[in-house]
C-alpha cells in the first residue's frame, strides 16, 4: 500500500476519533446540566453556654503630680477604697458563683458568698478589681458592682465613684476639664488577653482638639494605661472623649477633679454613657436650691459631633411633674461644640432629663454639693458629682456605694413620643443586704412625668445593692441611685447607674458539611 493512502487512512480515523469525543463531552455536559440539585440541608440552632460575665471597677484614685504647695500637704488623708461585688439570681434559680480578682492577677483575692444573693466588699485594692462569674443553670450571671473612693480633705476631697463596667470597644464619656485648677485622668483598663490598640478623640468648647501628643494608646493586657488629658489638651473648660479599639474591648474611666485656690472644689469619676443618639435620657439628678447666676449650680453637658444647624429641647421630669427651666427650653447646637447648659433656678428636689435634638448626641449631668469654708481659704468648698445618660431599660441592677446613704431617683422615658406624657407605671424594688438576704420588697407608682424618689434606707439598713423590677417588662424606666456621705464640711455625692445588662445565650448554625455559624 503506497503511503499517500496510508496517510489518507489514517487522517480519516483521527477526524472520526474527534467527533466521537466531541459528543461525548456534549452528552457529559448534558447529563451534569439535567442533574437535580440537591435538596439544601436545613439549619440546625443550637444553644452554647453563656459566656463568662466580666465586668470592669475602677482601682485607686490618681494622685496629683504636686502633693506638697508651700509646706502644706495637699494629700492630707488616704482616700478610704471600697469596691463592693453583687451577684444576683436574675434568671437562674440561684445567684452565680463570683469573684473579685485584681486586673492583671489571675488567682481570685475575694470570693463572693451570701444567700439569696452573693456580695463581697473588698479594701484597699492596689489596682483596677475584675468582678467574674459564670453561667448559672445555663443563664448569664448576672452582676454588678461599685467602686468608692471617700476622700475628707485634701485636694481630691470628695465621693468618687463609679459602677463597674462592661468592657467595649468604644466610648463615650462626657465630663471633665484641663482649665487651670482642674485636672483630667483618663484611665483605660485592658482585662483581655491580647495588646489593645486605643483611639482618642477629643472635644471642647471650639470643637474638636488637634492633640498635642498621640493619639493612640496601646494598653497590654491585663493592665491599665493613664493619660494626663492637661498634657494633650490643655485650658479646655469643657471635655468630651470618645474611644474606639483594635484588637479587643477595654474599660475606661476619667478622674475629674478641681481647686479654687487653696479649696477643694470636687472630685469624680466620669464613666461611659450611651453613645450618640437623637434622644438621651440622664436620670439621677438630685439637686440642692439655686439659682440661675450662682457660680456653683449643676449644668447639663452637651456635645453634637455631627453637623450644625441643629437644636435640642430639654424635658425635666420633677417629683411633682413636667418642670420649665426658662432659658433652657430650646438650645441650639454647634456642631462638634461642647455646651453647658446651667440648671441653676430649678427647685431642689429629683428630677430625669430627657434631652431631644434632630441629630445624634452625648449627654451628661453634673450635680454640685456646697459645703464650708476650709481652714486654708475662705471660699466654701464644693462638692461635684456626674451623671451619665443611659437608654431606659426594662429594670434592671444597681450596686450601692459602700458607707454612703442612697436614694433611688425612677421615672418613665420611652425612646419616643413626649416624656412628659408617658403613661404612669409601676416597679417593684427588691433590695440587697450585707449577708445576700432579701432585705425587703417596695411597690413604687411613678405618675405620668414624674420622677419618683426612695431612700434605700426605708428598705432596710446596710443596702448592698437594689434590683429594679418592672412587672410589665416595659422597656422605659431610667433610673440611678444617688451616693451621700455627710461630713462636717458639706456633703459629699456620686451618682451610679444600672449595671450592663448581662450577656445573652449565644446560638450558632449548624449544617451538615459546613462551618459553624452565628445565629
Amino acid at each position: 500500500m503506497t503511503a499517500p493512502r496510508w496517510a489518507a487512512r489514517l487522517t480519516r480515523a483521527a477526524s472520526g476519533l474527534v467527533v466521537l469525543g466531541t459528543v461525548g463531552a456534549v452528552v457529559g455536559a448534558a447529563g451534569i446540566v439535567a442533574a437535580p440539585a440537591p435538596e439544601p440541608v436545613p439549619a440546625t440552632l443550637i444553644e452554647v453556654e453563656p459566656a463568662r460575665t466580666t465586668l470592669v471597677c475602677p482601682g485607686p484614685l490618681q494622685q496629683p503630680e504636686a502633693t506638697s504647695v508651700g509646706g502644706f500637704d495637699t494629700t492630707p488623708v488616704a482616700p478610704v477604697l471600697r469596691v463592693r461585688g453583687l451577684s444576683v439570681p436574675g434568671a437562674a434559680d440561684d445567684a452565680a458563683p463570683a469573684e473579685m480578682t485584681l486586673l492583671g492577677e489571675g488567682a481570685a483575692t475575694v470570693e463572693l458568698t451570701g444567700r439569696s444573693a452573693r456580695t463581697a466588699v473588698l479594701a484597699d485594692a492596689a489596682a483596677p478589681v475584675l468582678l467574674q462569674g459564670d453561667a448559672q443553670d445555663g443563664s448569664p450571671a448576672w452582676l454588678a458592682g461599685a467602686t468608692s473612693a471617700r476622700v475628707s480633705a485634701g485636694d481630691l476631697r470628695g465621693l468618687a465613684a463609679a459602677g463597674c463596667q462592661a468592657p467595649a470597644s468604644d466610648l463615650w464619656l462626657v465630663g471633665g476639664s484641663t482649665e487651670i485648677g482642674s485636672s483630667a485622668f483618663l484611665v483605660i483598663e485592658n482585662p483581655g488577653a491580647t495588646t489593645t490598640d486605643v483611639a482618642v478623640e477629643l472635644w471642647g468648647p471650639a470643637g474638636q482638639i488637634d492633640l498635642a501628643g498621640s493619639a493612640r494608646y496601646l494598653v497590654a493586657p491585663g493592665a491599665q494605661r493613664v493619660v494626663v488629658l492637661s498634657g494633650v489638651a490643655a485650658e479646655q473648660r469643657r471635655l468630651v472623649a470618645h474611644l474606639t479599639t483594635t484588637g479587643g474591648a477595654v474599660s475606661a474611666y476619667l478622674q475629674d477633679s478641681r481647686l479654687r485656690g487653696f479649696t477643694a472644689a470636687g472630685t469624680d469619676l466620669v464613666v461611659p454613657g450611651a453613645p450618640p443618639a437623637a434622644r438621651q435620657v440622664v436620670a439621677g439628678v438630685l439637686v440642692e436650691e439655686s439659682s440661675v447666676d450662682d457660680v456653683n449650680q449643676p449644668v447639663l453637658r452637651l456635645l453634637a459631633p455631627g453637623a450644625d444647624g441643629s437644636t435640642a429641647r430639654l424635658t425635666l421630669l420633677g417629683e411633682d411633674g413636667p418642670v420649665s427651666l426658662p432659658g433652657a427650653d430650646e438650645i441650639p447646637l454647634t456642631g462638634g461644640v461642647v455646651t453647658d447648659v446651667p440648671l441653676g433656678g430649678l427647685p431642689a428636689g429629683a428630677y430625669t432629663v430627657v434631652v431631644d435634638a434632630d441629630v445624634p448626641l452625648v449627654a451628661a449631668a453634673m450635680l454640685t454639693r456646697a459645703g464650708a469654708p476650709s481652714e486654708l481659704d475662705p471660699t466654701p468648698t464644693l462638692e461635684r458629682a456626674w451623671a451619665a445618660a443611659a437608654a431606659p431599660a426594662a429594670g434592671g441592677l444597681v450596686a450601692t456605694a459602700a458607707g454612703a446613704d442612697s436614694t433611688i431617683l425612677i421615672a418613665r422615658a420611652p425612646q419616643e413620643g413626649d416624656p412628659a406624657q408617658a403613661g404612669p407605671g409601676e416597679v417593684v424594688l427588691r433590695a440587697y443586704g450585707q449577708r445576700g438576704e432579701v432585705l425587703g420588697e417596695q411597690a413604687v407608682p411613678v405618675a405620668a412625668g414624674h420622677t419618683a424618689r426612695v431612700a434605700l434606707s426605708g428598705l432596710g439598713a446596710g443596702v448592698t445593692g437594689v434590683e429594679v423590677v418592672a412587672p410589665d417588662d416595659d422597656p422605659v424606666w431610667a433610673f440611678a441611685v444617688v451616693a451621700e456621705v455627710v461630713q462636717p464640711d458639706g456633703v459629699l455625692a456620686a451618682v451610679l447607674g444600672p449595671a450592663p445588662a448581662a450577656p445573652g445565650a449565644m446560638r450558632v448554625s449548624v449544617r451538615q458539611g459546613s462551618a459553624l455559624g452565628l445565629g
